[in-house]
């Protein structure tokens, strides 16, 4: 499988070495000092060794060639190891397989597989599924020969359980551990998430309640909506249909009653006749007024002429003379009756007044004919003033008559028009009556045009407070509260029914708004939240059931390797005690398990022999012949190197690793025992590859190719190469 290594300014190979694996057994010879161990070291470090110790080195950086005289110094060292994968033993779809190390002075590796980065974890599990394990057990380094005697018996089970080839087990328990522990992470990572999820969704699942409930209220407010609605839809319409004709009909009664009144009383003739009795009344009260007044002055002025004539009268009689003649009462009596009849039959007017003062001056004019006039040259001075006077007083006396004819004449005429305005007003009054009642009855019906116009105003009112509780109830409870049959009759019911419907409306609309519309962001996040708990409970029961079957993976994984462990123990142990009796010519060997709460005898400070994982460890007992032992310690270096060699090949016997290297194994081997070793070799190169680094002649003697390993004066190590089966042939 081992075609060949490639060494690259790694320690004393400072320049790009090859080595060719063309046979079973490989030597590697040549002085000390040369480098031939570097060889061993650079199988280590390819494979991922990560102990500096083991390289013989402190830090990375002295792996790297350091530099001399003549050769610069490196920057860095890298390492191929060349397999063939012809079988496939590797789990890799190639014919050949390249791992490659790289380090560089900072102290970084970087790991390559076939070209490609990859890390140390990916090349330790190819290495183990080839049983290329990490405790190094098929590499022997220089003075490691006793190395296995000398481990603690933990460290001597894991060496063992590499060469069995269980490392791939070990690997993939504990990547069933890892991936158990992460899960187990998880499952209490998924339990914190559901903790600090629940009461959110508890939380959330009140508010959805809430918001079932508040969709139960919803139904029940848009079947209570679509009922009132349409008993409201339906009764305002007939309230308007009946308002409209209650209206037209009020019109109707109030233009009939509008039409009474026009006819029966015309205002413009009732005035006009109403001015003309009282301007009648007036210009008689007027004239009686006048009549009257003239009457006082007149009568004011015959009694200041009557006095004066009385004294005149007096001068006369105390001067024995008789003022003036008598006029016989009879005459002047019925001159009185001729002026009254004269007045009486006047009539009205100022026409029949002129007629009758006419009549009475042609009376008055004729009694003074007939009784003549005394000359004034006849009487004396009181004679003459007292016939001036009695003439004056006669014509007063007579204007007084005439007066009072006209005044009653006038009085007469003011009776006869207040007779007339009373016989109007009477008239009046009747047709004002009926006027009265009809304004009556247009009032009446003038309110109820105004009451039927108010309902009208109140329906249309009504109509938008009802369109406005549509919108609402339409924003609380979708477009099915508004999806209704029209109704074409009411119920016999009365309104306060329908009043109980619109508060019951009105508190489940307030409800409804309290509880905060649909609540489809809330729905949303339930849902989101309850998925989510759904999906973690999934997980968990996921990580649970994975849990379980890595905890039974690792159960069998454990019965597996307790299986293949004392298999492969057995076998170890024939073989053990086979290399162990041809290399001592006798005896016996083997190798036994500790038990847990034993501690190691020879050795106070050893660790126990169980470890934390409870697996006990692995103790070596020997009998050797002729020679009683009670310890490992006992025995003598060559004893020593003989059954660690024993061991390693018996152990390299049960399952072999794909190569072997040995580095001066056999240094402490007599002649005897190096033939021995020699046969053991070309043993076990049958079954894997062996890279032997020694100076002992007869191990070279087993070799296919022998290789040696010169270092110059620039400090570099150089290879020269012999292939045996060619070199014969030259010989020949």
């Amino acid at each position: 499988m081992l075609k060949r290594l490639e060494i690259a300014g790694f320690k004393s190979f400072a320049k790009k070495t090859v080595l060719d694996f063309s046979t079973a057994a490989t030597a590697i010879v040549g002085p000390n000092g040369s480098g031939k161990s570097n060889v061993a070291e650079a199988f280590r470090f390819a494979l991922g060794e990560q102990s500096m110790k083991s390289m013989r080195g402190k830090r990375a950086e002295d792996l790297i060639w350091g530099g001399s005289a003549m050769v610069p110094r490196a920057n860095r060292a890298a390492v191929a190891i060349v397999f063939d994968n012809a079988r496939r033993i590797f789990k890799l779809d190639f014919d050949e397989v390249v791992i490659e190390r790289a380090v560089f002075r900072d102290g970084q590796s970087e790991y390559s597989l076939n070209g490609s980065r990859v890390r140390l974890r990916d090349i330790e599990e190819l290495l183990a599924g080839a049983n290329i394990g990490e405790t190094g057990h098929h590499i022997i380094s220089q003075g490691e020969a006793d190395r296995i005697l000398l481990a603690s018996p933990r460290e001597r089970r894991e060496m063992l359980e590499d060469a069995l080839g269980l490392a791939a087990y070990e690997f993939k328990k504990q990547e069933a551990a890892r991936k158990l522990e992460k899960t187990e992470e998880n499952i209490q990572q998924v339990n914190s998430l559901r903790r600090e999820l629940a009461p959110h969704l508890r939380f959330l699942e009140k508010q959805v309640e809430k918001l079932e409930r508040a969709d139960a209220l919803r139904a029940e407010l848009v079947s209570s909506a679509q009922l009132y609605f349409a008993l409201e839809d339906a009764y305002l319409e007939r309230e308007k249909e009946r308002a409209e004709k209650a209206l037209a009909r009020a019109r109707e009664k109030l233009a009939e009653a509008e039409a009474e009144i026009a006819r029966i009383a015309d205002p413009q003739s009732a005035d006009s006749e109403t001015v003309r009795l009282t301007e009648a009344l007036r210009n008689a009260e007027r004239a009686v007024s006048e009549r009257a007044k003239e009457r006082a002055e007149l009568s004011h002025q015959i009694g200041r002429l009557e006095g004066t004539l009385a004294e005149v009268k007096r001068r006369a009689q105390a001067a024995g003379r008789e003022p003036y003649a008598k006029v016989p009462r009879e005459e002047l009596s019925a001159l009185h009756e001729e002026v009254e009849r004269q007045v009486a039959h006047a009539g009205e007017g100022a026409e029949g007044l002129k007629a009758a003062l006419a009549a009475i001056r042609t009376m008055v004019a004729t009694f003074f004919a007939r009784h003549g006039t005394p000359s004034e040259d006849a009487l004396s001075d009181d004679e003459g003033a007292a016939l001036r006077l009695e003439a004056e007083r006669e014509a007063l006396a007579a204007r007084v008559k005439q007066v009072a004819e006209e005044l009653e004449a006038a009085e007469s005429a003011r009776a006869r028009a207040r007779e007339a305005m009373l016989a109007f007003e009477e008239t009046g009054r009747e047709v004002r009556r009926r006027i009265l009642d009809l304004a009556q009855h247009k009032a009446h019906e003038e309110s109820e045009v105004a009451r039927q116009e108010s309902r009208g105003r109140e329906l249309a009112l009504m109509q938008e407070e009802l369109a406005r509780e549509k919108g609402e109830v339409l924003a609380v409870a979708g477009s099915a509260a508004l999806s209704y049959e029209p109704l074409t009759e009411l119920p016999e019911e009365e309104r306060r029914a329908q009043e109980d419907r619109h508060r019951a409306l009105e508190r489940m609309k307030i409800r409804l708004e309290e509880a905060g519309g649909t609540g489809e962001d809330i729905r949303t996040e339930f849902k989101e939240t309850a998925e989510r708990e759904r999906f973690l409970a999934n997980e968990l029961d996921d990580l649970a059931k994975s849990a379980a079957g890595l905890a039974e993976l690792i159960a069998d994984l454990d019965a597996e390797l307790a299986k293949s462990f004392t298999d492969g123990l057995a076998k170890v142990n024939a073989s053990f005690a086979e290399y162990f009796a041809l290399m001592f010519g006798g005896g016996g060997a083997r190798l036994t398990m500790e038990e847990a709460d034993e501690e190691r005898e020879e050795d106070e400070d050893a660790e126990p022999a169980a470890t934390a994982m409870g697996k006990p460890g692995i103790e070596i007992s020997v009998n050797l012949p002729k020679k009683r032992v009670q310890s490992l310690m006992q025995l003598s270096g060559g004893e020593r190197a003989l059954t660690s060699i024993a061991l390693i090949f018996a152990m390299s016997q049960v399952n072999p690793p794909p190569f072997l290297i040995l580095d001066e194994t056999d240094a402490a081997l007599d002649e005897a025992n190096s033939r021995r070793y020699g046969d053991m070799i070309e043993n076990l190169a049958r079954k894997s590859q062996l890279i032997v680094i020694t100076h002992n002649r007869e191990t070279m003697s087993r070799a296919g190719i022998l290789y040696g390993v010169t270092m110059g004066s620039d400090g570099v190590s150089k290879l020269l190469s012999v292939k045996f089966e060619e070199a014969v042939q030259v010989a020949k």
